[in-house]
């Protein structure tokens, strides 16, 4: 894919929709890392529900550890790996306090060395909470970069790599959640909606799917 291509790619996606954000629920960058950790292997739908739940009663660092792993639980319990989420978010409080002074780190670094929190999710608190232009490659990233040829790579490294060297500077910021509702929405795993698709002629998928008998 050449870098007109790219460029009208993303110049679609911003006319569409210019302020893009994550449908995870939050305040404050502590309830964002919160809910991020949680949404492993989760949808942001049980995410949001859970923490609609927990943060009306705990929303700080100094809440949520007060509440222990017995007292978090029973929030979280509807959200997939519960136990061990539950684990990781009561540990990473007790470093955000002994470490931090309750604040969110802003280096990748930090952001890192908490328990549950990976170069994704890193990248989704530097992105979303701080503004910088980091891209959490995700499954639905990955998938978008790979079939549309935006970005394609062997694993996510790679495909993060690339797309920090090839999206357009400007788009760089949004890029990120942009990418992650296209695959969320549109191009989806099983059967994309190529029909349906505001950059089809674009895109470098040879196998597109045709408008389904039902929708015409």
């Amino acid at each position: 894919m050449n870098t007109e291509k790219r460029r009208e790619i993303f110049t679609r996606f911003q006319t569409a929709n210019p302020h893009p954000t994550t449908e995870l629920e939050y305040t404050t960058p502590f309830e964002l890392l919160i809910a991020v950790i949680l949404s492993a292997q989760a949808t942001d739908v049980s995410v949001n529900k859970a923490m609609r739940k927990l943060f009306p009663v705990a929303n700080t660092p100094e809440q949520i550890f007060a509440l222990g792993v017995d007292g978090l639980i029973p929030f979280i319990q509807s959200i997939g790996l519960y136990r061990t989420k539950a684990r990781n978010v009561i540990e990473t409080c007790r470093i955000l306090l002994s470490e931090h002074h309750g604040s969110v780190p802003r280096t990748r670094e930090q952001l890192e060395a908490l328990p549950g929190v990976g170069r994704k999710t890193a990248n989704v608190i530097l992105n979303t909470a701080f503004g910088e232009a980091a891209i959490a490659v995700d499954t639905h990233i990955f998938r978008v970069s790979n079939r549309t040829g935006i970005a394609p790579g062997k694993n996510v490294e790679e495909v993060e790599r690339k797309l920090m060297k090839l999206v357009p500077e400007e788009f760089r910021l949004d890029a990120h959640h942009w990418l992650i509702l296209h695959g969320r929405y549109t191009c989806m795993a099983r059967v994309p909606q190529c029909w349906n698709c505001m950059i089809a002629d674009l895109c470098e998928y040879k196998a597109k799917t045709p408008i389904p008998l039902k929708a015409v």
